[in-house]
């Protein structure tokens, strides 16, 4: 009898590069209609990304946190594909970089009248938030792992 539980085959590419390829217990992953989590045997699913954040739990039971800016996900046989429009790892994002776009898209938001400009900025917003986010969420797990 097999004790190991079953895994998932994860990997996550964007349009330049294969960010991350491995076995994992789980994947959550910022779906369109809110944000999903993926187990092995999951249902077949073919969904749109948002920006946001990628949590993949590997099979050694660390957290790996990505952003990606939006895409799609597809889900089979235990193997999960993310393809994404941009994507980064937690130690690609420079935070002084997403808090300068985060202000900038605030700034267009209060600024602008024309719904093209306040819908790119919503949109610039959301991606600064995310990378802001996945920052936060890497050094959490990072103090939480350090502790112990």
């Amino acid at each position: 009898m097999d004790n190991h539980p079953p895994l998932l085959q994860v990997d996550i590419v964007d349009v330049g590069r294969l960010i991350f390829s491995g076995r994992c217990q789980h994947v959550t992953a910022p779906a369109a209609g809110g944000e999903v989590c993926i187990l092995p045997r999951h249902a077949a699913l073919l969904t749109h990304l948002r920006p946001g954040t990628v949590r993949v739990h590997t099979a050694s039971g660390d957290d790996h946190f990505y952003f990606v800016s939006g895409g799609f996900m597809e889900v089979r046989h235990s193997a999960v594909s993310i393809l994404a429009d941009a994507a980064l790892r937690s130690s690609e994002i420079d935070r002084t970089q997403a808090q300068a776009a985060r202000d900038e898209a605030e700034q267009a938001l209060r600024q602008s009248h024309a719904l093209e400009d306040r819908d790119l900025a919503r949109l610039n917003l959301a991606r600064a938030l995310a990378q802001l986010q996945v920052l936060q969420h890497a050094e959490i797990h990072r103090l939480k792992r350090d502790r112990r």
